[in-house]
């Protein structure tokens, strides 16, 4: 027995004198899905345009080498990265990172030829797919209004790539027999005040109406929510009152919410209790805001835990589907790319790891006393032990896999 196994033995009983079955934890921890982001391998860059600027709000800060330069190397990279990931993984796309095969594709003429690599190399690698539109970094339409867009033929251009986008998402849940997560975010909005905030709402409505037109069997649709972008610092047309107006009333979509797109004081955990109390879906975004920068990567912080303490607790792992999103140029690509979704099954393990009957048992008997000693006995568990014994029974490294990073 090794020492990683003897330790586990050593939390195991500690934890089931709590009531709390490790074994059962780490069973239910390895098949809740966490989709990996692929674009912090190379900040966001893509395939299509590899030379060009990102633009539309989006921004990668920093100057640490290391940055995926070709196709070739993104993937060696990335390959990299899910070795150090342990449990059920998806990977989410955005479509940029198509393959066009030599061939002239406008972004809204792709299909499902321009990502079967991507379904080959998932089911080589035993994940999902989820999949995002790439309303921003166009240099035929580099502004702040694509699906807002009073423009009728500009704003046709982001109607059908977003229409174009779902397909894919429908080709990679019918082939890897996972229902893919098509996620839409744009970066629509006002840099100062506007006027007329109606509007443009309704031109949104109906950019949508457009795009979810088609029902489709291995797709689900999910709309992401910001307070403020660059460029869209008055304004936002996509704010989360709107998409959960829509969501709610039309039932095309769910609601997304990214950790970092509302205020600096604003945590999302508690949010989701009202969108589960009635049936809906959610999808998550765990990402690490630091002031007003919204994509930082994911630590085993307070907000981090809180959210994942609040899935738990309602057992709505198949009803929040959580992702990363973040994008860090500043230090080492793979490494951020496994810091942030090993911080995120971290977190989750230590919110199954809780008591959750017993304390919702006491909240039924009115005994917040108890419920407090309980919580805050549960902390200093150890919890490390259980994740050390995770990591091995995976063949993915512990804690030793820091040793090899002698670069930023």
């Amino acid at each position: 027995m090794s020492n990683v196994e003897r330790n586990y033995q050593i939390a195991k009983e500690i934890y089931g004198e709590m009531g709390v079955d490790t074994d059962a934890v780490l069973k239910k921890l390895d098949e809740v899905p966490i989709s990996v982001h692929c674009w912090q391998i190379d900040d966001l860059q893509g395939f299509e345009f590899p030379d060009a600027a990102m633009s539309g709000g989006i921004a990668a800060t920093g100057d640490a080498p290391g940055k995926a330069r070709t196709r070739e190397e993104f993937m060696t990279n990335l390959n990299k990265a899910l070795d150090l990931i342990p449990g059920h993984t998806k990977l989410a796309l955005h479509s940029t990172y198509m393959n066009k095969h030599g061939k002239n594709i406008a972004r809204n003429e792709i299909g499902p030829e321009e990502f079967v690599e991507w379904v080959d190399f998932a089911k080589e690698r035993g994940i999902g797919l989820d999949f995002n539109p790439t309303y921003f970094s166009h240099p035929d339409y580099d502004s702040n209004s694509t699906l807002t867009n009073p423009d009728e033929g500009i704003r046709r251009f982001w109607i059908e790539h977003g229409i174009a986008c779902r397909k894919i998402g429908d080709y990679f849940g019918r082939e890897l027999g996972e229902k893919c997560i098509t996620n839409h975010w744009i970066g629509d909005g006002s840099k100062d005040i506007v006027v007329d905030k109606l509007t443009p709402r309704l031109i949104l409505k109906d950019s949508l109406d457009q795009i979810f037109a088609e029902k489709l069997e291995h797709n689900i649709d999910s709309c992401e929510s910001k307070v403020f972008g660059l460029g869209s610092e008055s304004y936002v047309p996509g704010s989360n009152e709107f998409y959960t107006e829509y969501a709610a009333h039309t039932g095309k979509c769910i609601v997304c919410m990214d950790a970092g797109h509302f205020h600096p004081t604003e945590t999302i955990g508690p949010k989701f209790s009202s969108y589960l109390a009635f049936g809906d879906e959610i999808q998550l975004h765990v990402s690490r805001p630091v002031r007003w920068d919204s994509d930082h990567v994911v630590i085993l912080d307070d907000p981090t835990k809180e959210i994942m303490e609040e899935i738990a607790a309602y057992d709505a792992y198949d009803r929040v589907h959580i992702g990363t999103d973040y994008f860090d140029a500043s230090i080492n690509r793979i490494a951020a790319t496994a810091i942030g979704a090993r911080s995120a099954r971290r977190a989750l393990l230590l919110a199954m790891l809780r008591p959750i009957e017993e304390l919702k048992k006491l909240e039924r008997e009115g005994n917040t006393t108890k419920r407090l000693a309980l919580l805050e006995e549960t902390k200093m568990l150890p919890a490390g032990l259980v994740w050390e014994y995770y990591c091995e029974s995976k063949g993915v490294p512990g804690k030793e896999w820091i040793k090899d990073l002698s670069t930023r």
